[in-house]
């Protein structure tokens, strides 16, 4: 009988599980019942792919072709996707009420290195997401000023990578987005090379985090006003905006790029997805998770899909598909058809309800690094609770640093499409990690249980698998070189400070 070498032990320490049944009260406080859950998941996906990105992705822009107005199809497949997805997150929140949404459920179905590679991504997830958000919520507030009469300097509003991607021109760029590349070139400070970044994303992430510092309980009564602003202003848009529509000028070629489009479409709205993903994690601070977060989830979902569909079928029917090529392209469609008013009105709520994006995604950010410290995989200081305040300030405070600085200096494109591969990813190992429990502990108590579970899960697999292939090859360079630091950075420190792994020695 051949005894077991070190080879054998690292290995088997590597795929570790935390139990399922894990005590998950740490310091956060538990304030947030199923309305507050619903409405962080709708404050988290109500926002930028409605104002901002499903514009782009009907119109297409550099790196992607449009879907057209065949973008509602799109919608229609990604909500499916995401819908298998809830619903195998929400048997897992049943399963394990703890904080730390995929990352947490793959440590107790695959194992340590399985939920560290899951961890760092959902660190790409929530972080670049955020950015993506912080980069629309600035399109839209510079748009608010400018009704009023303020205008921003142009090298204070556009990062380095979208002045140089305009300045070159090409077959998606606008007039106007070339026009303000020029005008911020001209006008920048020159320190031997130009100095532009995005001032008004870098601040509002900075505002979020010191909202988030306050408390949860505060930031998400703030959140449940904003949904419910948001809901007003598309029941809004909705109502006027379906006056103009014609269907039969503007949807006549309705898949310009046929299928191709409409799954390139509905990969990069992936991205306007996940906040189902978000309340997961806040399970510690859910008074009764088990019941809750499956409502939160399910129920969020429900609501901005059929949302989404209904918007973005309007939004096409109205003006040609040129006119959605923008950061605003809700605005930018009332506009064009005369509602000035109307679209100064859009433009405030714009500016406040992606607001509510950002205060959701940064707080998740916060969570996942929050957990992952407290299992030892992250340094310690991450996880210390404020007595006052009963958050992780230092590391609400570190979120906020790494998400207000890349936004004011990278492109809204390539942040929407990381965050899509990190979210599709993320979805793919979750069902898979439903499967895996069903198998190794069957009997485990489940208080929310997926019917035709051999179904939902691989449909989900298969789903968010295809939409993945169907991203730009950069996208997965990128997301390839993310997970490779992230996997030195395992193997550098986190095998070595792994709180389950000293425990097992």
């Amino acid at each position: 009988m051949r005894l077991p070498n070190e080879s054998d032990k690292l290995m088997a320490n590597l795929f570790i599980r935390r139990p399922v049944n894990e005590p998950s009260d740490h310091g956060l406080k538990r304030v947030l019942g199923p309305l507050s859950l619903t409405m962080l998941g709708v404050g988290a996906i109500i926002g930028t792919g409605i104002f901002v990105l499903t514009g782009t992705a009907a119109a297409g822009s550099s790196g992607h072709l449009g879907a057209g107005p065949a973008i509602v199809i799109s919608f229609v497949i990604t909500g499916i996707a995401c819908g298998l997805a809830a619903l195998c997150y929400a048997e897992f929140a049943s399963m394990v009420p703890a904080s730390g949404s995929a990352y947490t459920y793959a440590y107790t179905s695959f194992g340590e290195i399985v939920a560290w590679i899951i961890g760092w991504d959902l660190i790409l997830e929530y972080a670049v997401g955020n950015i993506a958000v912080a980069i629309g919520w600035s399109g839209y507030f510079d748009n608010l000023l400018r009704y009023f009469g303020i205008h921003f300097p142009p090298w204070l509003l556009i990062d380095p990578m979208s002045a140089n991607l305009w300045l070159k021109g090409g077959a998606n760029v606008t007039p106007e987005q070339v026009q303000m590349a020029t005008d911020a070139f001209a006008t920048a400070p020159n320190l031997g090379f130009p100095i532009l970044f995005n001032l008004p994303a870098m601040l509002i992430v900075l505002l979020i985090t010191v909202l988030l510092i306050y408390g949860v309980k505060e930031s998400a009564n703030v959140n449940t006003g904003l949904v419910f602003l948001k809901l007003g202003l598309i029941a809004m848009f909705l109502f006027v905006g379906f006056r103009y529509v014609d269907f039969d000028t503007n949807w006549a070629n309705f898949a310009p790029h046929g299928f191709a489009g409409i799954s390139t479409g509905a990969a990069l709205i992936f991205f306007a997805y996940i906040g189902f993903d978000a309340v997961s994690t806040t399970a510690e601070e859910a008074k009764n998770p088990q019941r809750d977060l499956p409502i939160g989830m399910l129920a969020s979902l429900l609501i901005c899909t059929v949302l989404y569909i209904a918007v973005s079928a309007v939004l096409t029917g109205m003006v040609p598909l040129e006119s959605l090529n923008n950061a605003k392209p809700v605005a930018a469609a009332l506009e064009a058809v005369g509602e000035h008013n109307v679209a100064t009105i859009i433009s405030l709520g714009a500016v406040l309800s992606i607001t509510s994006v950002l205060v959701v995604m940064q707080m998740a950010q916060t969570r996942i690094f929050y957990v992952m410290s407290r299992d030892g995989l992250l340094p310690k200081v991450l996880s210390h609770i404020d007595p006052r305040f009963g958050t992780p300030v230092f590391c609400t405070v570190l979120t906020g640093l790494l998400v207000a600085i890349p936004a004011g200096l990278i492109d809204i494109g390539a942040a929407a499409e990381l965050t899509n591969i990190g979210t599709l990813f993320a979805f793919v190992l979750v069902a898979g990690g439903i499967l895996v429990l069903r198998k190794i502990q069957p009997g485990a108590e489940r208080k929310f249980r997926i019917r035709f579970v051999w179904i939902v899960a691989p449909g989900c697999i298969l789903i968010c698998g295809y939409l993945m292939i169907s991203l730009p090859l950069l996208t997965w360079v990128r997301f390839g070189s993310w997970m490779a630091i992230g996997l030195l950075v395992y193997f550098i420190y986190s095998v070595r400070h792994s709180v389950l792994q000293n425990a097992n020695q």
